[in-house]
């Protein structure tokens, strides 16, 4: 371990060109879990489905996204694999009475690579709104369906056509042609529409898309012989951050918060916070593509006499694995431990 001060270089460093996957050879992955939660919420949050003389039902919130989605490419070929399960927090407004409470969930259980837009399920139920609210429930279950399946489809789009085009590369040879058969040949995205929606998801498959890296994930877990709340509060106090990585921060502790330290060599946001338990956040070196977060969940659990850190992050750039798995080691928890006193028994 280099000595504090003297600026480690493997996890220190200045922004460089990265190599690219020559001709979409070899075997790349990209993950795509962060983006796919921002964009469920993007999709669902808000939307409204109306049943005229019934109730205009709005989604309130997108309360549950579990699973993940990666694109792989091998010889210029893109393979993409999702599996979520989700669930939807729904309010409905009722025409004939705008004041009585009506709400419930939709329960989205299947939405993977194995089931089109149109055969994935949409499970409805209903926790307020009496006989009315069954006849929304009714009106979800056998017509409304269609309006969540097809913002699904413009998810099953957008992965292909907004995250893999930002993320991956067309080879040096098809850069113009492939550019301009995007622009041109794919068709608009119309959601009410489903016909127009797979045949922008089949011209898309066909595009000879490159990707620049490939990502890897990994796990560690520590113990700190202090209190959840006193590491949460390590983790997320401007002044105490300040102190165990001896250089400023910029540090804003909300949801969509931006967060930079060690001189702006590490940047991103926070995507998730459960105070003394969890801290999810979207992370980035600097020398790595523009664009390209890796996902972090730190998550603590308090025990009898000490607290248990388990960091999890996916979507490393494969030849940045061990100098991210030995910074977190050397320059957060080591340092944490050094600085705070947390390494020693409880009294």
């Amino acid at each position: 371990m280099a000595k504090w001060g003297e600026g480690d270089p493997r996890w220190i460093v200045e922004e460089r060109p990265d190599a690219t996957n020559v001709n979409n050879w070899h075997w790349c992955e990209k993950n795509a879990s962060g983006w796919s939660k921002e964009k469920f919420k993007l999709l669902f949050e808000g939307m409204t489905i109306d049943e005229p003389g019934l109730a205009k039902v709005t989604v309130k919130e997108v309360s549950k996204a579990e699973g993940e989605a990666m694109i792989n490419n091998r010889k210029g070929k893109l393979i993409y694999f999702y599996e979520w399960v989700l669930k939807l927090e729904w309010e409905a407004s009722l025409y004939e009475d705008p004041k009585k409470e009506v709400k419930g969930t939709m329960e989205i259980p299947n939405l993977s690579e194995e089931n089109d837009a149109s055969e994935v399920d949409v499970n409805v139920s209903l926790s307020a709104g009496g006989s009315k609210g069954e006849q929304v429930k009714e009106f979800l279950r056998k017509k409304g369906y269609k309006d969540i399946q097809s913002k699904i489809q413009e998810y099953i789009v957008a992965l292909k056509r907004e995250y893999a085009t930002d993320l991956i590369l067309p080879t040096k040879d098809q850069a113009t042609t492939k550019t301009n058969k995007t622009c041109i040949n794919s068709p608009p995205v119309e959601k009410s529409t489903h016909i127009n929606m797979i045949n922008a998801t089949n011209n898309l498959d066909k595009l000879d898309l490159g990707c620049k890296i490939s990502t890897s994930r990994f796990t560690q877990t520590q113990s700190f012989k202090c209190t959840a709340d006193d590491l949460y509060r390590a983790l997320t106090q401007r002044e105490m951050v300040v102190a165990f990585t001896h250089s400023d921060v910029k540090l804003e502790v909300e949801k969509g918060g931006k967060f930079e330290l060690f001189g702006g060599n590490i940047t991103g946001e926070f995507t998730g916070l459960v105070p003394n338990k969890r801290i999810t956040q979207n992370w980035r070196f600097r020398s790595w593509p523009n664009g390209h977060y890796s996902e972090v969940v730190i998550d603590l659990v308090q025990k009898e006499d000490q607290t248990e850190l388990t960091l999890t992050q996916t979507g490393i750039p494969s030849n940045d694995l061990e100098r991210t798995r030995e910074g977190w080691r050397n320059y957060y928890w080591e340092s944490i431990k050094r600085t705070f006193g947390f390494g020693t028994m409880l009294i």
